[in-house]
């Protein structure tokens, strides 16, 4: 059969994003998006690497192979496509795309670290001295990265607010978000060695939405001088289609001026900045539109930074860009930023809200330049939040 693909679809022959999908007949196996239509790839091209749960095992075989199996798609879907091996997006289930290996996550907007400066330190430089010398990350929990779709139940821990005495255990009461990008590693890197900026397209394989759940309150009593740990590691959602690098050649853009000068190992002849807009729904409901466009630190140094001192990197690692915010209010990438740490409410749904209530849905989306002159989308990441579970004590 010949696929239809409608006039402006984000996921035209530009794009083929990939993810694992099932079927009532079907177990958990690899797809790749053309229009409203999900190609089941083992079937299409004969090939037993995609009869897996996860894209790992074709990640692993390398950038040559992702070049020659996306040129091969192409060919394919631009012709007659078997019949059994078609079927609608609105059949299928989608599954989380990748086995987690390791996930970090960084901190890579200027302008969202400001912003968080000066709410936390407000008679303080807004940047801390390190921050334009090396992309800030911390190290996160793989198991607790979801696919879209899955409820978040709000997180339990210790919180201790400003005009409390001594800190409490209970239900995490500034639930929050972070729109992020997050970059898959598809090829690694041993240990003992590190990945130049110049490598980046050849171990990175794809790129998917992120969201990193953040409990603030919890977060903010934890923090010093570690880092996050509780407020961050209950949940992180992502998209189940990863668009690959190779699609976003005409998304690159420069990044931002970076002054002073960075250190020879996180120079970029090419930068990889991204145009990427993304858009953020609460309960339906746009409340901002953040542009990846205005990150400091792009992927490819985030990538070298993080394997500068030897750190192995392995198929299925998963760093995300941190919040993503550009320089309007509009553009906030956070709630807690947003809504200036709950004292400038936004209206959703006719009412004032600053975090997230128990029932509340966030939507993130995005969409980038393709060739062309089309645009391509990432697909969606959607998270509803539960009540909090008992927890032990």
């Amino acid at each position: 059969m010949r696929i239809e693909i409608a006039a402006g679809s984000h996921f035209g022959t530009a794009n083929l994003p990939y993810g694992v999908f099932s079927t009532p007949g079907t177990e958990r196996r690899v797809g790749v998006r053309v229009g409203d239509s999900v190609v089941d790839l083992a079937v299409a091209l004969g090939d037993d690497v995609f009869a897996k749960p996860s894209l790992n095992p074709f990640m692993a075989q390398g950038y040559d192979r992702w070049v020659e199996v996306r040129r091969r798609i192409t060919e394919l879907v631009s012709g007659e496509v078997p019949d059994e091996a078609v079927h609608a997006v609105a059949d299928v289930t989608m599954h989380l795309p990748i086995e987690v290996a390791d996930y970090v996550d960084f901190y890579a907007s200027e302008h969202h670290a400001s912003n968080l400066g000066r709410l936390f330190r407000p008679n303080a430089e807004p940047l801390m001295p390190n921050w334009k010398h090396l992309p800030v990350g911390y190290h996160g929990r793989a198991g607790t990265v979801v696919v879209s779709g899955t409820d978040i139940v709000r997180p339990c821990g210790q919180r201790k607010a400003a005009d409390e005495d001594a800190p409490t255990f209970g239900e995490c009461r500034r639930l929050d978000i972070e729109a992020e990008m997050g970059f898959i590693v598809g090829a690694g890197s041993p240990l003992g060695s590190s990945v130049p900026t110049a490598e980046f397209e050849r171990h990175v394989f794809g790129v998917v939405l992120l969201n990193d759940w953040s409990a603030r309150d919890i977060q903010a009593w934890e923090y010093v001088p570690l880092g996050p740990n509780l407020g961050k590691s209950f949940a992180t959602s992502i998209s189940a289609w990863v668009v690959p690098l190779l699609a976003l050649g005409a998304a690159r853009v420069p990044t931002p001026v970076q002054d002073p000068k960075p250190l020879p190992y996180l120079e970029e002849r090419e930068p990889w900045g991204l145009d990427i807009d993304l858009s953020v729904a609460w309960n339906g409901q746009e409340v901002t539109r953040p542009p990846y466009r205005e990150m400091y630190w792009s992927p490819a140094q985030m990538l070298a930074h993080l394997t500068i001192n030897g750190a192995s990197s392995r198929t299925g690692d998963l760093y995300a860009s941190g919040t993503i915010s550009g320089p309007e209010k509009n553009q906030r990438g956070a709630f807690i930023e947003l809504t200036w740490g709950g004292k400038e409410p936004v209206e959703v749904g006719g009412e004032q809200r600053s975090f997230l209530l128990d029932g509340d849905e966030v939507t993130i989306t995005a969409t980038a330049p393709g060739a062309d002159g089309t645009r391509i989308g990432f697909g969606e990441v959607t998270g509803r939040i539960l009540p909090a579970t008992e927890a032990k004590r």
